[in-house]
């Protein structure tokens, strides 16, 4: 599924920036005057594949084609996640750098998992650090969520399989446009000044200029 995911993502970036470039061979596809997005056949993909694998539980081969297929579907909608989330089409805008942040989550956590990592499982490994496995799975929750409140997606999701993590975004600033620091950092604060100054604009340009070269960088507003 993993190797779907990148494969995929990668050959539709490609696809998507030689369109827009208006190579020869390639364009965007309509029915009926509708511009079809491929998130379209990406939620079909996992429609499909995931109705097939509860129904059937078939070993493999097939359960891998169907992981393979439901890679494929997670990465074509992945690849629109700014758009189903902003409800237009942003996908050379700045706001469509946020599909490439969906993306990195899921390989993130796709990968994770690959490897064995097991949500909360330090929890069930060392039991003498807390009275029980649902309260390390409750404080870990918790910093996960404060994590993303803080305005860290990615940090806050993988905080859910490994609790270092989340314990570590939670304890550091929030970036300052995030729903914590405008509850917490009132204008003027020290902690407010600190956040501006760490996640100033060099720090979102060195992430743009990231994004931009796995993604393609997007048109400049008129």
């Amino acid at each position: 599924m993993l190797v779907a995911i990148l494969i995929t993502f990668g050959a539709t970036r490609i696809a998507t920036r030689r369109i827009r470039a208006g190579a020869g061979g390639l364009k965007n596809w309509h029915i009926g005057g509708v511009h079809v997005h491929h998130q379209v056949f990406g939620v079909i993909a996992i429609l499909v594949s995931g109705c097939l694998e509860f129904a059937y539980r078939p070993g493999a081969p097939a359960r891998n084609l169907l992981g393979a297929l439901f890679g494929i579907g997670v990465s074509l909608t992945l690849d629109e996640f700014a758009l189903w989330l902003h409800l237009d089409d942003v996908y050379w805008a700045p706001e469509g750098r946020k599909s490439i942040d969906a993306v990195f989550v899921a390989v993130l956590i796709t990968g994770l998992l690959l490897i064995g990592v097991t949500p909360f499982d330090v929890f069930g490994q060392h039991t003498g650090l807390l009275a029980s496995f649902e309260v390390g799975v409750l404080i870990n929750l918790s910093l996960s969520i404060i994590t993303l409140l803080k305005g860290k997606p990615i940090a806050g999701i993988a905080g859910l399989l490994l609790p270092f993590v989340a314990l570590v975004g939670a304890i550091r600033l929030a970036k300052p446009a995030s729903q914590w620091a405008r509850w917490r950092y009132p204008q003027g604060s020290k902690k407010r000044n600190r956040a501006t100054r760490r996640f100033d604009h060099p720090y979102q340009a060195r992430w743009n200029r990231v994004r931009d070269l796995i993604g393609g960088k997007p048109d400049i507003p008129i």
